[in-house]
């Protein structure tokens, strides 16, 4: 059995690991897993992993950010792309088609259905909720506005973001080993990450910690998107290290995790009972409200006030890290539980 997978983005972040994570599941289960992603994606993380991918039209409207103008620039294209998969659809004879997040969803689902073939669809944004739920089987990730809400539709499943169950499994003497010299292991030690992609504001609350003059070691990590924010790290207590792929080593020294509120960190820092603060705002004025999905383990900061709340998660770290601890179990369970849920489309359609 084959799964065709149209992935949203670069091919770089989180929604890459979405499509990669619930591919290793599927794979437990013998079912071959191919990858499609737009032809502007540099692709890299599938390039580390040594995958080949498709090349199709995925257009973006700016998922959560997305405007009138972005959404009618994105259906301009979507005809023609929809025909694009359609035909990469026939060419390489899935058996379903996993249309991920955003652009990526609708375009798959849309193409599956021309194609009459069985889909899912993993949805975080309202457009991709507002198309792919009208046609297909869907499962609505934390930050889709269908988690939140009662949904008595059984083709609309709900389920945490799937990830890599490994990612508990670091070591923190490795995380040692690549620390700098001005990395005391003696202080507690504060994560900042917006993910694969650093953006300014999170480099800006680095920098406000390390004027504060905090006792705690600030790392920073994520490729920047602009090169001018490295100038927010002249501090002796922050610690740049730019894009990583140890993370999982890296959680291993991390006392307190400070990530966007949405996507695949705050979801991996929950797997590894840590303490979240949820700085808001950070990629293009987002919400979603995910310290109510995990209560009482995430706190929100807006960025005048990360000095503040990190006090207060110290405070209340061990409180943070039990109720973590109740949802950890789950968030690991993710990804097997979606490609239970793509692995029974395939075998009832």
């Amino acid at each position: 059995m084959k799964a065709l997978f149209t992935v949203t983005g670069r091919g770089i972040g989180g929604d890459a690991v979405t499509a990669l994570n619930i591919a290793k599941a599927l794979s437990r289960r013998g079912v071959e897993c191919e990858f499609a992603l737009d032809h502007s994606a540099p692709g890299l993380l599938f390039k580390k992993k040594g995958l080949k991918w498709h090349k199709i039209s995925i257009p973006q409207a700016g998922g959560h950010a997305a405007t009138k103008k972005t959404l009618i620039k994105a259906g301009f294209r979507t005809s023609r792309a929809v025909i694009e998969a359609a035909k990469l659809c026939r060419r390489t004879h899935p058996d379903v088609v996993v249309g991920v997040i955003g652009g990526g969803a609708v375009i798959g689902c849309l193409a599956a259905k021309m194609a009459h073939l069985p889909s899912v669809g993993i949805l975080i944004t309202p457009t991709d909720a507002k198309v792919c739920t009208k046609i297909t089987k869907t499962v609505a990730l934390p930050e889709s506005n269908l988690f939140q809400i009662e949904i008595h539709d059984k083709s609309i499943e709900k389920a945490y973001s799937p990830v890599n169950p490994d990612v508990i499994i670091g070591d923190r003497e490795k995380a040692l080993k690549k620390m700098p010299e001005n990395y005391d292991e003696n202080l507690p030690t504060v994560l900042l990450s917006s993910g694969s992609t650093l953006f300014e504001k999170m480099a800006l609350a680095a920098e406000k910690l390390g004027k504060s003059g905090i006792n705690a070691n600030i790392i920073v990590v994520g490729d920047p998107l602009e090169e001018k924010y490295l100038k927010y790290f002249d501090y002796e207590n922050v610690i740049y290290l730019g894009y990583v792929n140890w993370i999982r080593d890296l959680y291993k020294l991390v006392d307190i995790a400070v990530v966007t509120d949405d996507g695949m960190m705050i979801q991996e820092s929950i797997a590894c009972k840590l303490p979240i603060v949820a700085l808001l705002g950070v990629k293009y004025g987002r919400y979603h409200n995910l310290a109510a999905v995990f209560d009482g383990a995430v706190l929100e900061s807006e960025l005048d006030s990360i000095e503040d709340v990190i006090k207060e998660a110290f405070k209340n770290m061990n409180e943070m890290k039990a109720n973590a601890s109740k949802y950890g179990p789950e968030v690991l369970k993710a990804s097997d539980k979606i490609a239970g849920i793509i692995y029974d489309q395939m075998e009832h359609e």
